[in-house]
């Protein structure tokens, strides 16, 4: 079983950011295996709430990758551990309702795509998102009527998400009957390539040209994709014209989004456009302690303070800083104190006012492949220097935001349909080569420590 754990938390931490795997996924241990159930223990309750509201997919995932056939998994506090024989096919159906009973408020957010705890009530307004959050408040309350289609945009871990699941809970609180669907880009094109491949494609269409409602996440993914965009057109004119909401998040403002159809970009702002602002300082803190609140997590206004003045704008980072603070304290049984927190966060906070630029990026990826930065540069067509060069357009299209012809410049006066080519080679590839995703992240990981000193 240990050996087959391993093997379950290699293609976990595969997936996820090496900081998430440390934290949450180290600690745990497998406790029993059979064919259809898995027991699993981890040091407290408070880890064990977490992963079951976070993580009960991916582990479900890696079990059923390596026995190939769905598997449940049932999370449980080490010291509570229940006497089970896989052996027993009566022990079985007992690990199924405990599973079922432990895990029904990630089932049901399966089911509408929903995240429990994103709603309105749990969304701090300020300045920098006021505009967006009244947009989708409005959007809610009169879905189809009010701000159709609403686009709603801004860079990463700002609240986007927040918003789409909030207007979503709160139409279906007024109206359960609601048809409501809410889905990331990325699902939404796989579903459509499954559909193709299966050759059910009616169904598809049926399935989301006959809903009320459709939040649909992170709709730059599409950028470049010509089937999913033409499919997603479709299914926007639709919905649009039977006058059903339609709700979208993405990381730019729509004209700015490279390679989406121009048709798309005329639908996108033909409703009402609302961007989400970085967030000042004081509201950083006041989301650092509603987050606190609601994970149970004592802090004080000083360490609210530090984590704050340390995270330049990304709330998820902010969230992720807290938990970890908070998982430390729990296993060590430990109070949260400034100096707990400066002592636990030394490796993980960043020197806010540095951002990784291409060059960095260049100079990691030539590091890491052993070959010369100016290789990178050149035009050579050889795969001991074409492969390096596309990953390294990859990631410094992914880490610097940069546009494809700033890129394009650094990388020797290039044209910008190499850029688009090799981010598109590399986004398709790592999807289903493990060795690529891997190598991403390590140099990822690599460009962090080269920038930030870690």
């Amino acid at each position: 079983m240990e050996h087959f754990w391993s093997n379950c938390l290699g293609y976990i931490q595969n997936r996820i950011s090496k900081q998430t795997f440390s934290t949450w996924f180290k600690p745990t241990r497998l406790v029993s295996l059979s064919k259809e159930d898995a027991v699993i223990s981890v040091p407290n309750k408070f880890f064990k709430d977490w992963i079951v509201e976070n993580y009960t997919d991916i582990i479900q995932e890696a079990l059923s990758h390596f026995l190939k056939n769905d598997v449940r998994a049932t999370i449980v506090e080490r010291n509570n551990l229940p006497s089970i024989n896989p052996e027993k096919s009566s022990k079985q159906k007992d690990d199924h309702e405990l599973f079922n009973k432990e895990s029904s408020q990630s089932l049901s957010r399966q089911t509408l795509n929903l995240h429990p705890k994103y709603t309105f009530g749990s969304f701090v307004v300020g300045n920098s998102n006021k505009f967006a959050a009244a947009a989708a408040t409005a959007v809610s309350n009169n879905p189809g009527t009010c701000y159709n289609p609403l686009f709603i945009y801004g860079g990463a871990g700002l609240g986007k998400t927040h918003l789409l699941n909030a207007i979503g809970h709160q139409i279906l609180k007024k109206n359960s009957n609601c048809k409501l669907h809410l889905i990331y880009a990325e699902e939404f094109m796989n579903a459509l390539i499954n559909s193709i491949r299966y050759k059910k494609i009616t169904e598809f269409k049926e399935k989301y040209r006959n809903i009320d409602v459709l939040l649909i996440d992170d709709i730059q993914f599409i950028a470049g994709k010509e089937r999913t965009q033409e499919e997603f057109f479709h299914t926007f004119n639709a919905l649009y014209e039977n006058h059903k909401q339609i709700a979208i998040t993405s990381d730019k403002f729509p004209n700015q989004i490279p390679g989406l159809e121009e048709r798309l970009r005329s639908r996108f702002s033909s409703g009402l456009i609302a961007d989400i602002q970085p967030p000042e300082l004081e509201m950083k803190v006041a989301i650092i302690e509603r987050k606190a609140m609601e994970n149970n997590i004592s802090i004080t206004p000083e360490v609210a303070m530090y984590i704050s003045s340390n995270v330049s704008s990304n709330i998820r980072e902010l969230e992720g800083l807290l938990i970890r603070i908070g998982a430390f304290s729990s296993i060590n049984n430990l109070e949260i104190d400034i100096d707990l927190t400066k002592r636990v966060l030394k490796d993980l906070l960043l020197d806010v006012h540095r951002e990784i630029s291409v060059d960095d990026v260049l100079n990691c990826v030539s590091s890491y492949f052993q070959i010369k930065v100016s290789d990178l540069k050149s035009h050579k067509r050889f795969q001991t220097f074409a492969y390096p060069r596309q990953i390294a357009m990859y990631l410094a299209r992914t880490i610097t935001g940069s546009s494809y012809a700033e890129i394009g410049a650094k990388f020797g006066g290039k044209d910008h349909s190499t850029i688009i080519h090799a981010v598109r080679k590399i986004e398709k590839g790592k999807q289903n080569n493990t060795k690529l995703a891997s190598t991403l992240n390590a140099i990822m990981e690599e460009i962090k420590k080269s920038v930030y000193k870690v």
